[in-house]
């Protein structure tokens, strides 16, 4: 996990690993809420560690429809569908659009899933 930090000019704490850590090991986008429970770390001390890796692209984020901002690695750039109804998000892999001389971050897609339908 370390070697993560190699390109970057933020020094690998352990929380910082153990953060990059939980998302890593994630198969979907997660919160503050998500993470809070398995990392020693105040509120403001998560969101200044966010706001670095960010900065030095390790992760990616977005607002999700229940005004809850989630975060995953930035290493596999893809879609991702938000649920209306129980705001459940989906990453969609099939979607890997490429738009020359554009760098996507991101692409979120709403509607209502096929469990709500």
């Amino acid at each position: 996990m370390q070697n993560l930090f190699n390109n970057t000019n933020i020094k690998p704490t352990t929380a910082r690993i153990k953060l990059l850590e939980i998302l890593k090991n994630s198969q979907k986008p997660l919160s503050y809420e998500d993470i809070k429970d398995f990392i020693s770390m105040d509120k403001a001390t998560f969101y200044r560690n966010i706001t670095l890796f960010e900065q030095e692209e390790l992760i990616n984020s977005f607002e999700s429809n229940d005004k809850k901002r989630y975060f995953e690695l930035t290493s596999n750039p893809h879609a991702h569908f938000v649920c209306k109804v129980c705001h459940k998000i989906e990453c969609m892999d099939f979607l890997n659009i490429n738009i020359p001389n554009y760098k996507i971050d991101n692409i979120t897609i709403s509607g209502i899933c096929k469990n709500c339908l």
